[in-house]
């Protein structure tokens, strides 16, 4: 079981996933250092409709936001612990935005130390339809069909305790090539604005923990993070500010990962 790491109640447990509810913009959701890896992706701000977000933030205050949750998973990171941050290379809705490399230089700023970029490349260009200045180069728009995913780390990149590793060869010669091309989710087939692949937590998890590790996801959405964390051995532990999509967790949790323990206090 996991141990207590917060002086709130879960909505829902079992013996290796617990969920709360709540907003990753309060630092006494936890107690404590607690987790090895994080593996997120945060709202992109770009004006996706969530349920309880607000996804049409000014980018300034888009960034102060990004600045406060960022400090706060640094203070519930374990010493050594590491973090996988989904992000987009840059935006133009709103403004062209350098949305990569203003978030890479807030998780330094708060403590987070780099450690290196992976490249997601998600195949989706067909869906562009943004060109700027057609054919011309009054103003031609250039917009790169793929995401990051930041590798950042707490302290030492070197884990001072050693545990069980359990990735392939073949996966760990492929995967520490730092381009990475799968397909992105169906909104429609999980029932969630913005979710993303189980393939980009599963590598993640393999990758940069050992089994048995505590995986955090502090914007839990769909709930694709806990759901890996508990089919490759993992703790997983996620935080997620809406009732509904707390619900669909719940369910997926249940339907994915095979029978869970229920308490009193599940939905």
């Amino acid at each position: 079981m996991i141990e207590t790491i917060s002086p709130y109640k879960p909505i829902f447990e079992d013996t290796s996933v617990v969920l709360y509810q709540g907003t990753v913009l309060d630092k006494s959701n936890f107690e404590k250092e607690f987790f090895d890896l994080c593996v997120t992706s945060p709202p992109y701000n770009v004006g996706v409709e969530y349920n309880s977000n607000d996804d049409t933030l000014s980018y300034e205050q888009y960034l102060a936001f990004t600045e406060t949750w960022l400090s706060n998973c640094y203070y519930w990171a374990k010493d050594c612990a590491r973090f996988c941050l989904n992000i987009p290379l840059d935006k133009n809705k709103g403004g062209q935005q350098s949305c990569g490399a203003d978030i890479t230089e807030i998780a330094k700023k708060v403590g987070w130390k780099y450690h290196s970029t992976i490249i997601w490349n998600e195949g989706n260009i067909s869906r562009r339809t943004a060109w700027g200045s057609w054919l011309s180069a009054s103003a031609p728009y250039v917009i790169a069909p793929v995401e990051l995913i930041l590798v950042l780390y707490k302290n030492e990149w070197k884990k001072k305790i050693k545990g069980e590793s359990d990735i392939q060869k073949e996966d760990f010669m492929a995967w520490t090539n730092g381009m990475w091309t799968f397909s992105g989710e169906s909104k429609k087939r999980i029932g969630h604005p913005a979710p993303f692949p189980k393939e980009l937590p599963r590598r993640c998890i393999k990758l940069f923990s050992f089994v048995g590790d505590t995986v955090f996801d502090p914007f839990c959405g769909s709930g694709t993070t806990l759901i890996e964390a508990k089919n490759n051995n993992r703790f997983g532990i996620g935080l997620e500010i809406d009732t509904d999509y707390c619900y669909l967790i719940k369910s997926r949790i249940e339907n994915e990962t095979g029978n869970c323990i229920k308490r009193s206090n599940c939905l």
